[in-house]
């Protein structure tokens, strides 16, 4: 039986007469990065606020490692971690003097707080820099320390909300790959909300889609990806003649067919192999350079999801 880290059932949060959250219910399990995507406004950090206790509930309820969210949220605010809006720094302090200072806050004991700072700066290729003033670094590199400051205590669970918001593709692209392998040698659940689809395809083996405080769909990207779209074969080649692309279309599992110049696009209407049309074509003396399969990619789907009905 699958461990559950996060449980919610019908969660809802009014503001007035706003519905931030409505009836959200999530079971997330242990172990994964568990990715949230939704345009701004669309629920993502009230959701968080709500998980961490620091919301009460208009109505409805939700579990976090176990524990309630309105009786225990001193508890899970203990076992968790999160980097939120802010990055939570102090800028006159070294990066090694703000662990220490939040490795005190979390009560560790001197040998392990020093041992861990180590680890994480080394992890997040901060080490070299453990002495400088965190005011003179760059955003990327704070908010690495911001991703190592909410793990220090080890916490099974952690929540980051749109950590790589305002970095250039560099820096974002870097500090994703220092929190994947991170994730992976800690085994820890991630919440991380974000409208970083890239970010999202790279890093998440589950993701919800929420609009307006309504969760559309959940579920492992390539089923996101399967279900909002029919299959498809691209093939680029040369020598698609009219009569050739009138058979293509004739044949039983093909839905249509587009032709753009050496492109030729096929939609089907499940997926079955490309093999015997690709055989077709090549008898009939086109010539193939490549030939690709695949679905809707997942910006499609957001974009289909976040359409208003």
């Amino acid at each position: 039986m699958t461990a559950i880290a996060i449980r919610t059932l019908n969660l809802s949060r009014n503001f007035g007469n706003v519905q931030a959250v409505d009836n959200l219910s999530l079971l997330i399990p242990k172990g994964i990065v568990f990715g949230f995507l939704g345009a701004n406004g669309s629920g993502k950090t009230t959701t968080i606020r709500l998980l961490l206790g620091l919301l009460e509930p208009t109505s409805g309820r939700a579990e976090v490692l176990g524990f309630d969210t309105r009786s225990h949220s001193d508890k899970i605010r203990q076992c968790t971690g999160a980097l939120l809006e802010h990055p939570g720094l102090y800028e006159r302090l070294s990066a090694e003097d703000n662990l220490e200072f939040y490795g005190r806050v979390w009560r560790l004991p001197p040998a392990k707080r020093r041992s861990r700072i180590k680890e994480l700066l080394n992890n997040m290729g901060l080490w070299h820099r453990r002495h400088q003033s965190v005011g003179g670094w760059s955003r990327g590199m704070k908010q690495k320390l911001a991703v190592a400051r909410a793990m220090l205590h080890s916490p099974p669970l952690i929540f980051l909300d749109e950590p790589t918001t305002g970095l250039d593709p560099v820096a974002a692209a870097a500090l994703r790959d220092e929190l994947q392998e991170i994730v992976a040698r800690e085994g820890v659940t991630v919440f991380l909300t974000t409208h970083n689809l890239v970010e999202a395809e790279k890093l998440c083996q589950q993701i919800g889609v929420i609009r307006q405080g309504k969760l559309l769909a959940v579920g492992h990207p390539d089923d996101l990806r399967a279900s909002a779209g029919s299959p498809r074969i691209e093939i680029i080649g040369r020598g698609f003649t009219p009569k050739l692309l009138d058979w293509v279309r004739s044949q039983p599992l093909v839905s249509s067919v587009d032709i753009n110049g050496n492109q030729l696009l096929i939609t089907l209407l499940k997926q079955t192999s490309a093999a015997p049309l690709v055989r077709v074509l090549v008898q009939a003396g086109v010539e193939i350079e490549e030939v690709r399969k695949g679905s809707a990619t997942l910006e499609e789907v957001f974009l289909t999801l976040m359409e208003v009905p």
